[in-house]
């Protein structure tokens, strides 16, 4: 049978029998597959390193009849030990993992693993703050999946005085003029440069990055957990 080969992320690993596993991984060319990778927990088995997480992988699987594919070889192509030196980047990888596996079919867009890729290479650079790359994900994937908020108008489709306090519609995915809303221009103005920046560096270049990004964090949990 043909081997195809393509570039691959781990989401999940589920032992199986006494020495294999079952893995979940997304990849650009053929969105997410199920592999299993015979013999990987055996001390000698050539396929442990390519299926670790933090990792991205060169990956060869033959397709079979059912729904898992068998995983033939496997080799490291990128690793970010640094997020292992910080309990939170490794919690929030984990989260991370967990919502694109969460959040997207077997027939996954490419974008999710770029997206995921490069929120890797930022949770391995341990200058960049946990909650800007938080904040940024969210927001990207909120966006990817349809379900971006309205930053260019109001819920009335005004454009939004730079002077104003803003509270936000959950329903209409919007922001809207309060005097006693918790948010400013400049909390918009972030989420925009969020959306609009493909690497995420851009956030970081904001001297105020850290603490817009921990005011509108709620908000962006709370459109998370109810559209996706």
């Amino acid at each position: 049978m043909k081997q195809l080969k393509t570039q691959a992320i781990i989401l999940s690993r589920i032992n199986f029998k006494e020495t294999d596993r079952i893995i979940t991984v997304i990849t650009p060319d053929y969105g997410k597959l199920r592999l299993i990778a015979r013999g990987s927990r055996s001390l000698k088995s050539k396929l442990a390193g390519s299926i670790e997480l933090f990792t991205t992988n060169e990956i060869s699987f033959i397709k079979g009849r059912g729904e898992i594919a068998t995983l033939v070889s496997g080799r490291l192509d990128k690793y970010y030990p640094d997020i292992l030196k910080d309990v939170n980047r490794v919690t929030l990888g984990y989260e991370l993992l967990k919502d694109i596996n969460r959040h997207t079919e077997d027939r996954v867009d490419k974008d999710y693993y770029y997206l995921l890729e490069g929120t890797f290479a930022l949770l391995g650079d341990l200058s960049f703050s946990v909650g800007i790359i938080r904040v940024w994900f969210i927001l990207r994937l909120l966006a990817m999946s349809g379900h971006g908020p309205n930053l260019s108008s109001d819920i009335y489709g005004h454009e939004m005085n730079q002077d104003s306090y803003f509270s936000f519609d959950i329903e209409k995915m919007a922001f809207y003029t309060d005097p006693n809303g918790k948010f400013m221009a400049d909390h918009i103005k972030l989420m925009r440069l969020a959306l609009s920046s493909p690497s995420g560096l851009d956030v970081f270049r904001v001297a105020s990055a850290d603490k817009l990004g921990g005011d509108i964090l709620p908000l962006l949990i709370m459109m998370r957990d109810q559209y996706l």
